[in-house]
């Protein structure tokens, strides 16, 4: 009898468990991966193994698998490390670059970025991976932000490097161009020096004394609100990174398609520094092209790719074709995919896993979506939350400042609720800051948050967590503005205005208005092909889905939502220029009441400016 009550529990408990989380496999899954890579860290902590001693041992490993392949060429394990040999022996011997030094790479998506990287990893040096975007003012700055002795760049840079030269060479700072040739005083060719070199193998003494808490690299903030801030990665936080595939099952048997750019955290981090972690192979493509997407998928057989920000977007927007499901990709990492697109892509491009994930360059905590749960950014687990405890506070949008309780602590809300995401600072989970930027350092740190002398990284964004645990995005604090005493989430007025049948894309943020607190709504709209705005259209749309006070007052009509190089939107130029039809050329559209949206004058704008029309 006792069997048979014994045998009846065992039997029902699972269907028990499961009706009161139904995500409990996955959950077990996720559990049983993270003490997996407790474990390892723990190892490699023991007995120090970087990413390049692990790049090295899968060359030992499996030498003639294919590591990467960039356009027509193809490259093994074996070639690779040859290859990033011969880059070690030239910046060893032209460069003087040895164990401590910085060097700051400038150059696009090439094979050569990853043997550059390594070589000087095999120095025992740190890479200061630059934006090839930036210029000018940008760029000294971010080359003083690490000190680095030698700057690489791509020969398509050097003229962004000849506006800055005269700057470096005061400062003393090698440059050297990945050319054969160049005539520019002050300016090195590289390529002729390592098409020179040697490829044997370089001794391991010369990074003897490189350890887990060493500097692996720098890696700069996208610069939306300001100059560029270079995160600081240590060898520890870039394993961490990296253990992302792990997590969203990937296979040594994947091959993975880096089209994101490598100066970014996603693009090599997650991406190159997880493909060497797992032993995979790498298609490393220039930029991402929305066009070309998924022929490459189907022309090198690839079964694992990344997105970020509107990327998913981007590929939804393209024109349908027949063969849209005829691909391999089975797995997608990334972060920043709205809700109505991620459905929209799985519907049309089939079944792949959409690991959604969440994290700052510089943060001490994360979130993974590792159920797949749609719109989430990640879901709350025991273990990970021991780890890196953290908490979502009570914030005072118009203030902007976290509300604090009468003893002068902060309030956590409750689940359900909106609230600013701060990470405990501490050993387990440690926050670098910024290389040779106090300031901005200290301006990440909350103190007295719950209790006396404690210390949190504030992460500078609203979520929410639901009551089964999946976390979702809300908005950036500056983003979320304040109107007429009420908080309005810029992403989902966004998402609202995304239902439109005429709008591709939109931009939401608030403008000041003079006389008036708080700003108010505007959007900058792209439109579809062939369709023009519809102003009564919109307004009804906008009434019928949204409160007054979250209804866009002005709507910008742009050729071309303005986006960072990694994808994410631009809205302090917009906001700074507001909605005078002097700041620019764009057609304005202002929400008359009852009426809809009507072309906006310079007569409009001087009546709300002067005060004469009140909103």
């Amino acid at each position: 009898m006792i069997a048979y009550i014994l045998f009846t529990v065992l039997a029902v408990l699972p269907l028990i468990l499961y009706m009161r989380n139904p995500y409990i496999l996955k959950d077990l899954i996720y559990a049983i991966t993270a003490v997996k890579i407790g474990i390892r860290m723990g190892k490699i902590k023991t007995h120090f193994y970087s990413l390049l001693d692990c790049f090295l041992h899968k060359v030992e490993k499996h030498p003639h698998k294919k590591f990467l392949i960039f356009e027509e060429s193809c490259y093994t394990y074996s070639q690779a490390d040859k290859e990033s040999n011969k880059v070690a022996r030239a910046l060893a011997t032209h460069a003087s670059l040895k164990e401590g030094d910085t060097a700051a790479l400038f150059l696009g998506n090439e094979p050569l970025y990853v043997w550059t990287w390594l070589a000087l990893s095999k120095l025992g040096c740190t890479a200061a991976l630059l934006n090839y975007n930036i210029r000018s003012k940008s760029l000294l700055h971010c080359f003083s932000c690490c000190d680095a002795k030698v700057l690489i760049c791509g020969a398509d840079l050097q003229g962004a490097v000849e506006e800055v030269l005269p700057s470096l060479k005061q400062q003393g700072i090698r440059v050297f161009i990945l050319s054969e040739h160049c005539d520019v005083d002050g300016i090195e060719s590289l390529l002729d020096k390592i098409k020179q070199a040697s490829d044997q193998p370089l001794s391991p003494q010369l990074r003897a004394n490189v350890n887990i808490k060493s500097l692996a690299l720098y890696i700069y903030t996208s610069g939306t609100t300001g100059l560029p801030k270079a995160a600081v990665i240590n060898h520890e936080r870039l394993w961490m990174a990296s253990f992302l595939q792990a997590i969203a099952g990937v296979r040594s048997d994947d091959i993975i398609y880096i089209h994101l750019p490598l100066y970014h955290t996603a693009g090599f981090v997650m991406g190159l520094c997880g493909a060497i972690e797992k032993g995979i192979t790498v298609v490393l493509r220039r930029k991402f092209s929305a066009s070309n997407f998924w022929n490459d998928c189907r022309k090198y057989n690839i079964t694992v790719i990344q997105y970020i920000g509107e990327i998913m977007r981007y590929l939804c927007n393209t024109p349908k074709k027949d063969n849209d499901k005829d691909h391999k990709v089975r797995v997608a990492m990334g972060n920043g995919i709205r809700g109505d697109t991620w459905t929209e892509f799985l519907e049309r491009f089939g079944n792949i896993r959409i690991c959604e994930c969440y994290g700052a360059t510089e943060g001490n905590v994360g979130f993974v979506n590792y159920v797949g749960k749609v719109g989430a950014i990640g879901r709350e687990h025991i273990l990970h939350k021991t780890m890196c405890p953290y908490a979502l506070i009570r914030y005072d949008t118009e203030k902007e400042e976290p509300v604090r309780d009468s003893r002068g602590f902060c309030i956590e809300v409750p689940k359900g609720e909106t609230g600013l995401l701060v990470g405990k600072i501490g050993v387990k989970a440690p926050f670098s800051g910024y290389a040779k930027n106090k300031q901005q350092t200290e301006k990440k740190k909350l103190k007295d948050v719950f209790e006396k002398g404690d210390i949190y990284f504030n992460s500078g964004d609203l979520l929410r967590i639901d009551h089964d645990g999946f976390v979702y995005f809300q908005d950036r604090i500056g983003d979320t503005f304040r109107w007429k005493g009420e908080n309005v989430a810029t992403t989902e007025v966004a998402d609202h205005l995304l239902m439109v049948d005429f709008v591709e894309e939109a931009n939401v943020y608030g403008v000041k208005v003079p006389g008036h607190e708080g700003r108010i709504g505007m959007a900058a709209l792209k439109l579809k092909e062939n369709m023009d705005f519809d102003g009564k259209a919109a307004y009804q749309h906008v009434k019928n889905t949204m409160p007054s006070y979250a209804r866009p007052r002005f709507i910008r009509i742009q050729d071309a939502v303005a986006v960072t190089g990694t994808f994410k939107q631009l809205k302090m130029k917009l906001a700074e220029e507001g909605f005078d039809p002097a700041a620019t050329s764009d057609p304005l559209f202002y929400l008359e009441d009852n009426k809809g949206y009507t072309p906006m004058t310079q007569e409009l704008f001087n009546s709300i400016r002067d005060g004469t029309l009140r909103l």
